[in-house]
């Protein structure tokens, strides 16, 4: 593309300037590399573009008709390179995203916001949805990655190790369930469980749990959301089970403990269509968030050891 633009730059000049050595001065080339430009373009049009003899040049009839379509054609190819080196140096574009709610909740609008103070001229536009839409779009190719549970092993699809969501166990003020240090997931179930919905990446992973434990638990609600569970634990309904990354959306009188029992971590991904290229906007959004979610996980970790 490059050298095609130079040749009809070189070509607009003298159909302009009327002279080869006026154009070979303003390109900044030796008027002989210019003849050549000239040349190689007539040949690979296929017509003679200039009348030209040691004193004279002037456009011939194929070359005037042709002038307007070089000129648009000149005016278009530059505009697409410099789309192209706005796009690369990330001065422009779009980054689509789709992720679990309570990710799109609390490390999205953070990563969001550090990487538009660094890149104000991308959008980034946020799908919430469950893990199983998620996987949906990112095979459909409606956006660039999405934010999940790992899925298991799927050959359409590349799946990168993002975060490690601690579920626990959250609390009104004064709950007995606070009187244990290290509360496991039969301390937490002998009391009125409010728990997401069947079929999201929660209560798959509670779900679970507690048929590997073998417990029988008291069912108090089944919600879509997580702000609505932790409403419900604020009126005192009961308790439920959230992940740490919640943390943020939390009432006041609302408290969090890790459940110590294994198998109580959401795995979470970073996923793409498998050899599908990122734009580097999205290579740069998703360093971003990985930086978000260190700041997360160091966090919550500061809240367990009571720093």
């Amino acid at each position: 593309m490059y050298q095609g633009i130079r040749h009809i730059r070189a070509f607009l000049s003298v159909a302009r300037l009327g002279s080869f050595t006026k154009s070979a001065l303003e390109l900044h080339v030796s008027q002989p590399a210019l003849t050549v430009q000239i040349r190689q373009l007539e040949e690979w049009l296929g017509v003679r573009l200039f009348d030209r003899n040691k004193r004279h040049v002037a456009l011939t009839s194929a070359g005037q008709d042709l002038l307007p379509f070089l000129a648009r054609v000149l005016t278009d190819l530059e505009m697409v390179m410099n789309v192209g080196r706005e796009l690369a140096g990330i001065k422009r574009g779009t980054v689509t995203v789709a992720a679990l709610p309570s990710v799109a909740a609390n490390i999205l609008p953070v990563a969001i916001l550090r990487f538009r103070e660094k890149h104000p001229g991308v959008n980034v536009r946020v799908s919430d949805v469950i893990a199983e839409q998620i996987l949906h779009l990112v095979k459909q190719e409606s956006i660039d990655f999405g934010i999940s549970s790992k899925p298991d092993s799927d050959v359409e699809l590349e799946v990168e190790d993002f975060w490690n969501d601690q579920l626990c166990v959250f609390f009104p003020d004064g709950h007995t369930v606070s009187k244990h240090s290290e509360p496991t997931l039969r301390d937490v179930a002998i009391w009125p469980l409010i728990l997401t919905m069947p079929g999201t990446s929660i209560r798959t992973i509670v779900d679970r749990a507690i048929e590997k434990e073998g417990l029988d638990v008291n069912l108090s609600c089944e919600v879509n959301y997580v702000s609505t569970a932790i409403s419900m634990v604020h009126a005192g309904l009961g308790v439920s089970i959230l992940p740490a990354s919640v943390i943020h959306t939390t009432y006041e009188g609302v408290h969090m403990m890790p459940i110590y029992t294994h198998g109580l971590t959401r795995k979470i991904g970073i996923i793409r269509k498998r050899n599908r290229s990122l734009s580097p906007a999205a290579t740069h959004f998703i360093e971003t968030l990985k930086v978000a979610a260190q700041t997360q996980t160091a966090y919550f970790k500061g809240l367990k050891t009571g720093e």
